[in-house]
């Protein structure tokens, strides 16, 4: 019934528990989950993932935020992109939040970084999962430079402005709404949660970060995704399963697969 369009199941925390996680997935309705790579160094890990479990799938990318790891070309991108259950380029983007006394003409690197990812996007047709953060108007100027029109994905974990979302909805993008939207500060995030058409919203939570009430302070997991999807369809003024039903359709649509198949 639900899918979680963006976890990091991969990460020592929730992999120690996946068991657990999974059977926590099947009681919560949610059926599907897409696993995000961060680094070079942790793609087979999150590949592995995708390989073993038929409801899991997987990316390929760096996070903005990483350093001192692999630094991703075109070909390593491309690459890891053509193995089976990879259906989309990224964590990718640009995060400007902790510059730790730098400027953003020493953030080049990360905007270089960014660039190459979305190459990879553009040849591979895959979509792209997109992380901004106090970056927004370089990550639309780099966007729109780079992906020439024929670059799609997911500007995930918004929180942004409407403009923002406005400016990603005009480029093809979806929106995807996380654990934050339950927080009780987030009322201008609800706000552009309520302007986003259905049509191109997806749910996440970022696990093991930012868990929804009633679990904010815990660790994250996919099970927990029904939370987001019930404070969205508040919003909307909409039943919850009329949420889950579009976002999964959106998920799938965005991502290139295939309805699930019901589990007996």
């Amino acid at each position: 019934m639900y899918v979680d369009s963006h976890c990091h199941l991969s990460f020592p925390e929730l992999q120690a528990r996946l068991p657990e996680i999974r059977s926590e997935m099947a009681t919560a309705q949610v059926d599907r989950a897409l696993c995000i790579c961060t680094t070079l160094e942790e793609f087979d890990s999150v590949h592995a993932l995708a390989l073993a479990h038929d409801n899991f799938w997987s990316t390929v990318g760096v996070h903005p935020d990483n350093e001192g790891v692999q630094e991703p070309s075109l070909q390593d991108l491309l690459d890891r992109a053509a193995r089976p259950r990879v259906v989309a380029i990224g964590e990718t983007g640009l995060d400007y939040y902790r510059l730790n006394g730098r400027s953003l003409a020493d953030m080049a690197w990360q905007r270089e970084r960014f660039r190459v990812h979305i190459r990879a996007a553009r040849e591979t047709g895959l979509p792209l999962v997109v992380h901004t953060r106090e970056a927004s108007a370089d990550t639309l100027a780099i966007l729109a430079e780079e992906g020439q029109g024929r670059v799609r994905g997911v500007f995930h974990c918004f929180t942004e402005t409407l403009a923002v979302a406005q400016a990603a909805l005009a480029m093809g993008f979806h929106i995807s709404f996380s654990g934050i939207l339950t927080f009780r500060n987030a009322k201008d995030l609800c706000e552009v949660a309520r302007q986003v058409p259905l049509d191109r919203c997806l749910i996440e939570t970022d696990s093991p970060y930012l868990a929804p009430v009633p679990h904010r302070g815990r660790a994250n997991s996919p099970a927990y995704v029904p939370f987001v999807a019930a404070k969205l369809a508040e919003l909307k003024g909409l039943d919850v399963a009329t949420v889950a039903d579009a976002t999964t359709r959106n998920f799938e649509s965005l991502f290139g697969l295939p309805p699930a198949i019901p589990r007996t």
